[in-house]
């Protein structure tokens, strides 16, 4: 229980809960400990649980008729994934699989925490920005596929990716990532080819540097 509650003191979107509201929500909490490159769920599933990821990354997305995987986000600790059965959602739209490491999330079911959100109001309100966050994410990511070239949207998740999660050494961010080339073509909708061109274009400019699981941005001001 204490490390459940510990989980949720530090989980940005629980801080609208009161003491006896997180108690609450830890004994909804089924912990799970999911094998790396393994599905949390695929598309059709029933959407009547809701993961709070404590430890790894996982992607989600879907797949086009030809069967060509397309990454919609990459998920981080500290967040919630696979919600959408909170409004109204009864099956999967989408798939979510772990990367290159073993997840430990916890599992809630929807009933449960739609329980909670009708006590606290401004859980709900929090829930309800979250998915509008989510909304503008993917008009932005249709304006990106509309407006803008491949190298210039492989060029913005570098750069999204350093903003979000990088860390700032003087003029210099490193991203740590669990993501394949293929993985961040299938995020960008380019080829893994097209990446791998324009990341050793990018490390010929001296603009990045980067191996396996790490990117180095040399100057955030100066990439483009």
């Amino acid at each position: 229980m204490e490390t459940k509650l510990s989980f949720i003191r530090q989980f940005p979107l629980f801080s609208a809960l009161n003491e006896s509201e997180r108690e609450q929500l830890a004994q909804m909490m089924i912990p799970r400990e999911i094998p790396k490159y393994s599905e949390i769920y695929r598309a059709g599933d029933p959407s009547n649980e809701l993961f709070l990821l404590a430890k790894g990354a996982v992607k989600t997305g879907t797949h086009s008729s030809d069967g060509k995987e397309v990454i919609k986000s990459v998920i981080h600790p500290l967040a919630m994934f696979g919600e959408m059965g909170l409004i109204g959602e009864e099956e999967r739209q989408e798939f979510s699989q772990a990367l290159k490491e073993n997840l430990q999330v916890y599992a809630v079911k929807v009933g449960d925490f739609h329980k909670l959100m009708s006590q606290n109001f401004d859980l709900g309100s929090r829930v309800l920005l979250s998915f509008g966050r989510r909304l503008i994410r993917a008009e932005q990511k249709l304006e990106s596929l509309v407006f803008k070239d491949a190298r210039t949207r492989i060029v913005d998740f570098i750069k999204d990716s350093a903003q979000q999660r990088g860390l700032k050494v003087g003029y210099e961010t490193l991203v740590k990532h669990s993501l394949t080339h293929q993985d961040i073509a299938n995020i960008t909708c380019t080829s893994r080819q097209t990446v791998t061109l324009v990341l050793n274009d990018l490390k010929k400019s001296d603009l990045i540097y980067f191996n396996r699981g790490k990117i180095l941005v040399r100057d955030l001001a100066r990439l483009a």
